[in-house]
């Protein structure tokens, strides 16, 4: 299957000459190819429910999920003789508590955060397995990341980036005022749970790979049974793509 970002005029193009490229037999047989950016892959992701494997071609600006395209015809030589691998990345679960009792949980392969709602400052509860960490950070918010997600809005807020196929969890405060809580890694296995201080005077969204959610009361973050599959082609590596897309660009 093709998936093209119709709003992003390159992956159309790009998209265009793969469906001339590729013949309907390959389509049917590869994973999914995604042409768009880091966010088209994830909403596309999330909108399959993680069903399947993506092999993303970027057409946007960092593009760290995907493949870069290069020559496209060898890259469409590339995909019709499967010359990829398929990588399973864990998933975060976030068990949500709203401010009016009611529950649920979502997925999400980059992370999952909290942010202040209005111009007021959050004030949350931070625990990691049972220990407090912090009873009061008066902060904008806080990131929870996986390894492939370090990269995103958890570097944009000054956490390190770390190598996509590393097991942990990124902790990264967003704008912290006091206590001045610095980022941190822990275990893939770690329950991180957050509660919203003074929730209806100060409320909070959940974003969950962009996906957001009002009024949020506790959250509960851990590493999901559930994978995601993502497909790279032989000539990726994903050492030389961190250090040349974000380490030393």
């Amino acid at each position: 299957m093709l998936v093209i970002d119709s709003r992003n005029p390159q992956a159309v193009r790009v998209g265009s000459r793969l469906s001339e490229l590729l013949p309907e037999s390959v389509l049917n047989a590869a994973p999914h190819i995604v042409v768009g950016g880091d966010g088209f892959l994830l909403r596309t992701a999330a909108a399959g429910e993680y069903t399947g494997s993506y092999l993303g071609l970027n057409t946007g600006n960092l593009g760290f999920l995907l493949n870069d395209v290069g020559d496209i015809e060898a890259t469409a030589r590339a995909i019709a003789e499967g010359q990829y691998e398929v990588y399973a990345f864990p998933l975060l679960s976030a068990h949500l508590v709203l401010e009016d009792g009611e529950e649920r949980t979502e997925w999400a392969m980059n992370e999952a955060y909290l942010e202040r709602a209005t111009g007021q400052a959050a004030r949350l509860s931070l625990s990691v397995d049972g220990h407090v960490v912090v009873d009061n950070l008066v902060a904008d918010g806080l990131i929870v990341s996986t390894a492939l997600g370090s990269t995103a809005y958890s570097f944009s807020a000054g956490g390190s980036p770390a190598h996509p196929r590393l097991r942990l969890l990124k902790i990264t405060p967003i704008c912290p005022h006091l206590p001045r809580l610095t980022p941190f890694d822990l275990p893939a296995d770690a329950l991180v749970e957050v509660e919203v201080l003074f929730s209806q005077r100060r409320p909070v969204r959940a974003v969950l790979d962009g996906r957001s959610t009002e009024a949020i009361k506790r959250v509960r973050i851990e590493r999901s049974e559930r994978t995601v599959e993502l497909a790279y082609l032989s000539s990726h590596h994903f050492t030389g793509h961190l250090l040349n897309k974000i380490v030393i660009p």
